[in-house]
């Protein structure tokens, strides 16, 4: 016959999936959205990004591996649905999201005048419950801005993911996920500022795919290492966005500052 202790551990132990502990990661209701990217997606509580959740991407500039990371989402619009863009830094770039394996046609761009029309846009998709996944790019939110979004997610079961500057780290945020993205030689490095579960150490190095003929750039520069010289390095390439899915600057075909008018 069990003891009375054995009987109360056993009833712990049937109610320990219950209660969440600050040394291991939560154990969330719906399983999260596969990332693509299975590093990342073994440190994210539910396996993936949150459903129905606000998650924030911090970057210290347009360009760092942002749009590669979410690739996979893009990709996985399926039909019927849509893919929402709100408010891009730079105008996407179709042909090498076409390229990349995303479709054109279910995915739309919304350019907003202010922060605060961007947000009020995103609340109406998410009120629509007609989106697969939501991208904000937002430099100005305060804290009940934020939580806004946070609520219009929950209740639209909708992955949001807002794209901040890397400054407001020290902000508060109802976000229940916060990455911090910097670019790293052939893809991004992330580290994990807020997660339900403990603070992870050490940064997550994805590689992402470059899809273009000729060699990427930053595996270029990173293979010189150091038996290149300061002096012989290029002085741009820390500034080249390998991963941006912009359109590229056209070629100048008059003198800087003139510009012709059509009549």
């Amino acid at each position: 016959m069990a003891t009375p202790a054995a009987l109360s551990a056993t009833a712990l132990a049937a109610l320990d999936h219950l209660v969440w502990r600050g040394d291991r990661l939560a154990v969330e209701a719906a399983p999260g959205r596969p990332t693509g990217h299975p590093a990342l997606d073994a440190v994210l509580p539910g396996g993936g990004w949150p459903a129905g959740a606000l998650t924030e991407l911090l970057i210290p500039h347009f360009g760092v591996g942002e749009l590669g990371l979410l690739l996979p989402q893009l990709r996985n619009i399926p039909v019927g649905r849509w893919g929402l863009c709100i408010a891009p830094p730079g105008l996407p770039y179709a042909p090498a999201l076409a390229a990349a394996g995303v479709p054109l046609g279910r995915l739309l761009l919304v350019q907003a005048e202010s922060p605060a029309h961007a947000r009020w846009a995103c609340r109406q998709a998410l009120a629509s419950r007609s989106c697969e996944i939501v991208l904000l790019w937002l430099a100005e939110a305060d804290m009940a801005a934020l939580r806004r979004l946070q609520l219009a997610a929950e209740d639209s079961a909708t992955p949001l993911i807002v794209l901040r500057p890397a400054g407001v780290a020290r902000q508060a945020s109802p976000a229940v996920l916060r990455l911090e993205l910097n670019a790293a030689p052939g893809g991004v490095r992330i580290r994990v500022l807020k997660r339900r579960g403990p603070m992870l150490a050490a940064p997550v190095d994805l590689v992402l795919p470059w899809s273009a003929a000729y060699p990427r750039p930053d595996l270029a520069v990173a293979a010189e290492g150091e038996h290149a010289s300061p002096s012989s390095r290029p002085h741009s390439a820390p500034q080249v966005s390998v991963h941006a899915l912009v359109r590229p600057r056209p070629a100048r075909s008059g003198l800087a500052g003139v510009h012709t008018r059509t009549q």
